[in-house]
C-alpha cells in the first residue's frame, strides 16, 4: 500500500482558508480589528517569504484561550459550507480518483485545523487527515496551546512519517501534492513529490529539482 498526501490551501482548494477564516471571523464579530490586523500582518509576511507561519499559528491559537470547543466546531462547519466547499480545484477530483484507482490511501496533510479538515475529508472522501490540533481542557474549552508538532514545515514530515509507520508504509513510497515552498521538507521526504499550481518560489525549486508541476485549474465558484 502507498499513501498519497494532499495539502489543502491553494492545492486541493484555490484559496487560502486561513485568510478566508480571518475575514469571516472579523465580519461576524468573533475577532476584533486589532487582532485581525495582527493576523493579517503575519499572513502577509509569510506569503512574501519574510516570516514563519508557525509564529502566526501560535498567536492565533493563543487567541482562542477560553473559547468553547463545540462552538468553534459548529462555526467552522458553517464556514466550510459557506466559503470553502465550492473552492475545490477540478484537477483535485481527478488526482484523488487516480490515487484511489492506484490503490493509494488518500490523506489530507494540512496546516489548517482539524475542525476544518474533518468536513473537507468527509466531502472529498479522503481516508484520513493530519492537521493542526489544539489543547482542550476538562471544561471543553481551549487552553490557548497547540499540540506539537504543528502540522507545518518540518512538522508535517514528522506527523506524516509517524502516520506512514503506523500503516507499515515508507515515505519513499508515498506521494505529496502541494503548492507552497513551506512544504519543501515534505516534498523532499516522499518518493513522489508533485507540485500543484505553485507559488513562484516553489516553481523555481521544482524546476531545479525536476519535480513534476501540475495545473489543477480553477473552481467554477466565483472568487469573492
Amino acid at each position: 500500500m502507498s499513501i498519497a498526501f494532499f495539502d489543502l490551501d491553494r492545492t486541493l482548494i484555490a484559496r487560502n482558508s486561513g485568510t478566508l477564516w480571518l475575514k469571516s471571523e472579523l465580519r461576524l464579530g468573533y475577532v476584533g480589528r486589532l487582532r485581525a490586523a495582527r493576523a493579517a500582518t503575519w499572513l502577509l509576511r509569510y506569503h512574501l517569504g519574510l516570516g514563519d507561519l508557525g509564529d502566526a499559528l501560535r498567536d492565533a491559537i493563543a487567541g482562542l484561550r477560553d473559547t468553547d470547543e463545540a462552538a468553534l466546531r459548529r462555526r467552522t462547519e458553517a464556514f466550510y459550507r459557506r466559503e470553502v466547499r465550492g473552492l475545490v480545484r477540478p484537477g483535485a477530483h481527478a488526482a484523488l480518483e487516480a490515487a484511489r484507482a492506484a490503490g493509494e490511501r488518500c490523506v489530507l496533510l494540512t496546516t489548517s485545523s482539524n475542525y476544518l479538515s474533518a468536513p473537507v475529508a468527509r466531502d472529498l472522501r479522503l481516508d484520513d487527515y493530519l492537521s493542526t490540533t489544539f489543547e482542550v481542557d476538562a471544561r471543553g474549552v481551549f487552553t490557548g496551546e497547540p499540540h506539537l508538532p504543528l502540522c507545518y514545515g518540518a512538522g508535517k514530515v514528522t506527523l506524516a512519517r509517524a502516520y506512514a509507520d503506523r500503516h507499515g508504509v515508507d515515505l519513499a513510497d508515498c506521494a505529496f501534492y502541494s503548492d507552497s515552498l513551506s512544504d519543501q521538507p515534505m516534498l523532499e521526504a516522499v518518493g513522489r513529490p508533485v507540485v500543484v499550481n505553485p507559488d513562484p518560489r516553489l516553481q523555481r525549486v521544482a524546476r531545479a529539482r525536476g519535480w513534476p508541476v501540475e495545473d489543477w485549474g480553477e473552481p467554477l465558484t466565483p472568487r469573492s
